[in-house]
């Protein structure tokens, strides 16, 4: 049997890149996946992926900086599929100044993206989770969490946020049966990176192989991870048993 069945799921930023492939990693697992984002195609599109492998799945447009929005589909999904048990924070956002030119509106999205939207899916998650004395949230966070990134102040503000409440709330919630870890990669296949490397051929004048070069090079990677990677690393956080694992930022190189 399917380690994950009759878990139900959740995973914020779903229609594409890291939530598209945790998505489906989850409901190979037998979880059934709910999947929010602000795209309704690209959400359909992968929710069809889920059914098209014998997973069970719903799509819900989702904004995680709108709480009632966080709220309703939190309420969609318990009335479908279930009590969320596995919540995967993967939404976010990113941008790319030097600090004095970062517009104060680009400050104020990622924050409200990648922090406020982190917190009001746990609030909305947790109840649920306590209850059943069963819980694990996971967010990806990102090795710009764990140390600098140049250019990019307000992701790398959001991105040690994030793990802030994770350490914090793992305190709070390990004697409910909930485990709350972050996912630390480096660069991934993704269309961040394609929009960094974009970015930085514009600027400086490189080729996009140099430019992709100098930039897993911050990071001391010979290779860009894939989506896949990660949510194989999901997966491993979402199957484990007892707390022993919890309040972990775990990089992934």
């Amino acid at each position: 049997m399917a380690e994950l069945s009759g878990r139900v799921a959740l995973v914020t930023g779903g229609g594409h890149g890291i939530g598209r492939a945790v998505a489906l990693a989850l409901a190979a697992e037998g979880a059934a996946v709910a999947i929010t984002g602000r795209n309704s195609a690209r959400l359909d599109a992968v929710r069809s992926e889920v059914e098209a492998r014998g997973g069970r799945a719903e799509a819900f447009v989702c904004d995680v900086v709108d709480k009632q929005a966080v709220r309703a589909a939190f309420e969609q999904t318990r009335a479908t599929l279930g009590p969320v048990e596995i919540l995967v924070n993967n939404a976010g956002i990113t941008a790319s100044y030097k600090f004095q030119d970062t517009p104060d509106e680009t400050w104020e999205s990622i924050l409200r993206t990648n922090v406020d939207g982190v917190f009001y899916c746990c609030k909305a998650a947790l109840p649920d989770m306590i209850a059943r004395k069963w819980g694990r949230i996971i967010t990806i966070a990102s090795l710009a969490g764990l140390g600098g990134l140049a250019y990019s102040a307000a992701y790398s503000a959001s991105k040690h946020a994030q793990i802030g409440l994770t350490r914090s709330l793992a305190l709070e919630v390990a004697r409910h049966g909930v485990t709350v870890n972050a996912v630390c990669p480096g660069w991934v296949e993704t269309e961040m990176l394609e929009t960094a490397i974009e970015g930085l051929v514009h600027k400086t004048g490189r080729s996009p192989d140099e430019a992709r070069a100098d930039l897993l090079a911050t990071t001391g990677q010979t290779r860009a991870l894939t989506p896949d990677d990660v949510a194989a690393e999901v997966l491993r956080l979402a199957r484990l048993d007892g707390v022993s694992t919890t309040g972990q930022a775990i990089t992934l190189l």
